[in-house]
């Protein structure tokens, strides 16, 4: 006859071990926002900082129409969303124009403080983010030159954490930049109108889709 103390030890000693062997529960995946879903364009707001083009859906599509001026839309609920450690991913193609077809203006740690990542501005190929201590994406080093064509598709993927901006067209890696102890803002003029989240273009039409945000977290 077993000693009641002694099968009692056996049985939690048995249901340990099958605890440790247990595989360990894989992290939770983090919340992805999905800021347009090519249903409605019922989270956006369009603004007219005179000469813009209107803001429509056509086709599942978010279409920014050619203005005279900047042109575009803000998300209206960007107070519910991360202003660091997060990454926005959307498709983009230029339908017609000459000038930059993303002008994506997102928040730098907090609403008040935003800059502006551009894909084709002066003349359709200058790819940056502005501005960084008071320079332009022309003129500071997120600066590159990339070849968009009309009517195809690019993916692009921004990163922002406290201390570094990145950014991906498609799979190649093009902005990596530092912004500890630099001044991030937008560029004066049109774009103040359209902080802290929003799509635009300039003096061109494009097309976005599958535009989402999602957190990350900052790799030390």
């Amino acid at each position: 006859m077993k000693h009641p103390t002694l099968t009692a030890l056996l049985v939690l000693g048995t249901a340990f071990a099958a605890a440790e062997d247990k595989p360990a529960a894989a992290p939770e995946a983090p919340k992805e926002f999905v800021l347009f879903n090519g249903k409605s364009l019922d989270d956006w707001e369009s603004v007219d900082v005179g000469g813009s083009g209107v803001v429509e859906m056509e086709g599942g599509l978010m279409i920014i129409n050619q203005g005279e001026n900047v042109s575009g839309a803000i998300y209206k609920k960007a107070d519910t969303l991360p202003t660091t450690n997060y990454e926005i991913t959307l498709e983009a193609k230029r339908l017609q124009g000459v000038d930059f077809f993303v002008g994506l203006t997102f928040p730098v740690g907090d609403l008040k403080h935003c800059a502006t990542l551009i894909c084709g501005g002066w003349g359709g190929s200058v790819t940056g983010i502005s501005s960084i201590d008071g320079f332009d994406a022309s003129d500071n080093n997120t600066s590159s030159y990339q070849r968009y064509k009309d009517d195809e598709w690019y993916a692009i993927k921004l990163r922002v954490t406290p201390t570094n901006l990145s950014v991906w067209l498609g799979d190649k890696q093009i902005i990596d930049e530092d912004i500890e102890g630099k001044k991030i803002s937008v560029r004066p003029g049109p774009m103040e109108s359209y902080l802290p989240l929003s799509l635009t273009t300039f003096n061109t039409t494009s097309a976005i889709r599958n535009v989402k945000l999602t957190p990350v977290t900052e790799k030390k």
